[in-house]
């Protein structure tokens, strides 16, 4: 939860547009996550915390004990806005493990081309630390995410050197999301691989990346890389140059090590972003307890 409020608050301090604050959690933690946000200086946020009904993936997801992490029900809210209450036409997504350094209205004011429901960052559009990321064994293609030896990955007609991209930010059209029914689409993934095992959590992305790598391929917008700076929780010993993370406008520990836990990199960063809980009831090690999306009024 902590991590969720230190997104929160750099959203916030570091834009002065009217933004509100979809947070979305299970049903056990909406009420500590209100006291969270009313007794720190979050108070002040427009905000609406959704519930998120986890039966909805019963038939889709199958334990996996390698990373039961990404097997938390909130890692696949994504895959469902159209069925939270939202009443606005566009959308922020945002992972529980991310900072934001710029003005988060330029990010929302990006221009979607025709067609497209959503806008990614490319994983092969990141050329100051292509490098870096190479040598902690990142994969940047869909080769590492899906299992090209089935017939139902080869019948996509996708290449394995494609580049891939991270679902962790994206900014959605709702509409053209409901007009495609984007949803029933990776839903469909989903089964597939229940039946199939056409990825796993054992591979690069986990459950969750594959079915909107599947879906959005060739289908969407690319963000300004500088929107959404990744890999820094997948390694200890591999860093970002200073320079090069004060330009950076969203930072994202996707990996295992997450700022929360030891050992992990670029700590300060994060930390000066964090609100600890005001009951002391939560600590920031365990699982994600909320996810975030974020609109304008």
């Amino acid at each position: 939860m902590g991590a969720t409020m230190a997104a929160i608050n750099s959203v916030y301090s570091n834009t002065d547009a009217n933004v509100f604050f979809y947070i979305v959690t299970l049903r056990d933690v909406v009420k500590l996550a209100r006291q969270y946000i009313e007794k720190t200086k979050l108070k002040d946020i427009k905000y609406k915390i959704l519930e998120f009904n986890p039966m909805v993936l019963r038939g889709k997801v199958k334990p996996d004990s390698s990373r039961p992490d990404l097997l938390h029900p909130l890692n696949f809210v994504r895959f469902y806005l159209p069925l939270l209450d939202i009443s606005h036409k566009r959308v922020i997504y945002l992972d529980d493990d991310v900072i934001v350094q710029g003005n988060i209205k330029d990010l929302f004011n990006i221009k979607l081309k025709p067609g497209h429901a959503a806008a990614f960052a490319t994983d092969c559009d990141l050329p100051p630390t292509h490098e870096m990321v190479r040598s902690i064994g990142m994969q940047t293609t869909y080769m590492g995410f899906l299992d090209f030896r089935k017939k139902e990955v080869k019948d996509l007609g996708i290449h394995p050197r494609d580049c891939s991209f991270n679902p962790g930010v994206f900014v959605a059209d709702i509409n053209e999301w409901k007009k495609q029914k984007i949803t029933k689409q990776l839903e469909k993934w989903m089964e597939e691989n229940f039946r199939q095992n056409i990825y796993s959590s054992a591979m690069a992305g986990g459950v969750a990346t594959p079915p909107m790598l599947i879906v959005f391929h060739d289908k969407y917008t690319t963000l300004d890389s500088l929107w959404h700076v990744r890999h820094l929780g997948w390694s200890p010993d591999a860093r970002y140059s200073d320079s090069f993370l004060k330009d950076a406008r969203l930072l994202h520990w996707n990996g295992p090590f997450k700022p929360w836990n030891y050992p992990a990199v670029h700590l300060d960063l994060w930390e000066r972003w964090f609100i600890p809980d005001p009951s002391g009831r939560f600590s920031l090690r365990g699982q994600n307890l909320l996810t975030l999306m974020i609109l304008f009024t």
